[in-house]
């Protein structure tokens, strides 16, 4: 099973139609007992970040999480999903993330970005180029040059780039994908993103069932 972490983050029906598309068992739930017996952890996320910190701080879910991580599990964080494996956002104030991966989430601006455009639009929404920045297994027949589906106003900003697999250009280089070790994060959404984003999470799916074998 693949276990997509529940902590009331709305919509979460369009990634466990696109596992199952790919022949997993995805099952949402928040149950910790349940999660101990899947073979990957997916962490959605649509909305604010420290409202989803907060869920997840209340069901103790941050912690299990931390824990799966050490014990090997692999995990995916999609859209906020993925920000919130960095140590920090700005979106509510200063909040803590998992810490997960280095670096802090930020608002697309020049405050944050001297290279910043102003005629960009926020937030960076629709289809854009994937830029590759280094080898990565996740990244199994991906091209450089092939387009994701992006809908945020806030993006990461790593402590080491070394972390990042592909980037997107929107005057400043925005983390597309991320990985350090068995962490994994998407910015954009996968599940719409056409055979690339399928192709990105059959990768996840397959090495979730290697590390479990």
């Amino acid at each position: 099973m693949v276990g997509v972490i529940d902590y009331d983050a709305g919509n979460v029906k369009s990634v466990m139609k696109a596992v199952e598309r790919l022949g997993g068992n995805p099952v949402l739930t928040s149950d910790v007992k349940v999660l101990d017996g899947c073979s990957s952890l997916i962490l959605p996320g649509v909305g604010s970040f420290g409202k989803a910190v907060q869920n997840l701080k209340a069901g103790e879910l941050d912690r299990y999480i931390k824990k799966a991580v050490s014990e090997g599990r692999l995990l995916l964080g999609i859209c906020l999903g993925m920000q919130m494996l960095f140590d920090r956002s700005y979106e509510d104030g200063e909040c803590d993330g998992l810490g997960l991966i280095g670096g802090e989430v930020v608002r697309f601006g020049k405050e944050n970005d001297a290279s910043w455009d102003e005629s960009n639009k926020i937030p960076h929404m629709g289809w854009n180029q994937l830029v590759k920045n280094r080898e990565d297994r996740i990244a199994d027949g991906v091209a450089d040059g092939e387009y994701a589906y992006f809908v945020h106003s806030y993006y990461a900003v790593p402590k080491n780039w070394e972390d990042v697999v592909y980037y997107a250009d929107y005057s400043v280089r925005v983390p597309g994908v991320v990985r350090r070790d068995n962490v994994i994060g998407m910015q954009f959404h996968p599940e719409k993103s056409s055979d690339t984003g399928m192709r990105l999470l059959r990768n996840f799916l397959k090495e979730g069932e290697e590390i479990a074998d």
